[in-house]
């Protein structure tokens, strides 16, 4: 099964060396990897032009350098270089962020998931971050969501959702897996490998308290229940950074609200996204009652 990559980067010279460490060692090599260097100041394309030189397979863009940093530019830029696969026949399309690694078997692992189910839409593994955080622990995502950093697409599911949403505030590797989920696709994370990200999700150039609070305004535009953000606010305060970050999250939700942020989704998948955090809020809650551990990553499946 023939796969691609794609990747944008901005001013990623500390990290971009680990996928392209990563995915030069795979037993099994893409058939082209575009990274497209967003507008860096740093030395990220020297970087990747290093490694271009040596392997055939990948190729640099260079995108001119833009004051506004924000998630639609990350969209355009991978659509972008989806475009320049155009000439290719393969099968699967992978995104990765500039800051991930895994081992030489990770690409044929998850490529043989899609050989052996056809209905299987986006697919990838859980993921591991510095000072112990492992996905399948700390989040209550589950089993069917594949996180962005690291997603693999089939391409006729990336076609059918038009691909990343181009989204100034973020959220469009969600919004992709929510999309394919509500129209049938299956998306599945498989816990056997995972992928490490080595730097912890949505703090690129802002601390961590902030980037939890803008987590929280995200959960409020993609639709996110009141319920379920009440419940996941109080299950972050028992995380780094313990109560700040739980507070962080929950102001991020209720200042979007005052300020009836617009909503990045349609009433179809927020009704889609809001009956799935009750079925699983309803399962969590049962299990607590029943005294029973709850195991976060398969609770989403455990539904009913």
């Amino acid at each position: 099964m023939d796969y691609t990559l794609v990747t944008a980067a901005r001013n990623e010279a500390l990290n971009i060396e680990e996928p392209l460490k990563s995915v030069c060692a795979q037993l099994k090599k893409p058939l082209r990897w575009v990274i497209v260097d967003d507008g860096s100041t740093d030395e990220t394309s020297t970087i990747v032009r290093r490694y271009a030189h040596e392997n055939a397979f990948i190729e640099l863009v260079q995108f001119q350098s833009r004051s506004e940093r924000n998630f639609a530019g990350k969209a355009h830029a991978i659509n972008a270089a989806i475009e320049r696969l155009s000439d290719l026949e393969f099968e699967v399309v992978g995104n990765l962020d500039a800051d991930v690694s895994f081992p030489p078997e990770y690409m044929g692992f998850v490529l043989s998931k899609f050989a052996e189910d056809q209905e299987l839409g986006i697919g990838g593994t859980p993921f591991t971050e510095e000072g112990g955080y492992d996905s399948t622990r700390d989040s209550f995502e589950g089993e069917n969501y594949v996180a962005g950093p690291c997603q693999l697409f089939r391409r006729k599911c990336w076609e059918e959702i038009n691909g990343y949403v181009a989204n100034k505030a973020g959220g469009v590797d969600w919004i992709a897996v929510m999309t394919a989920r509500m129209k049938g696709w299956k998306v599945r994370a498989y816990p056997d490998k995972r992928f490490h990200h080595h730097r912890s999700m949505g703090t690129a150039e802002r601390s961590q308290l902030s980037s939890m609070f803008s987590y929280g305004e995200k959960d409020y535009y993609l639709g996110g229940a009141l319920l379920w953000q009440l419940f996941r606010c109080s299950y972050r305060m028992a995380k780094r950074p313990y109560l700040l970050g739980g507070l962080a999250l929950l102001a991020g939700y209720t200042s979007a609200a005052i300020r009836r942020m617009p909503r990045a989704v349609s009433d179809e998948l927020m009704a889609f996204h809001r009956a799935e955090q009750m079925k699983k809020l309803k399962t969590i809650l049962l299990s607590m009652l029943r005294l029973k551990k709850i195991d976060n990553f398969s609770v989403a499946t455990k539904q009913g």
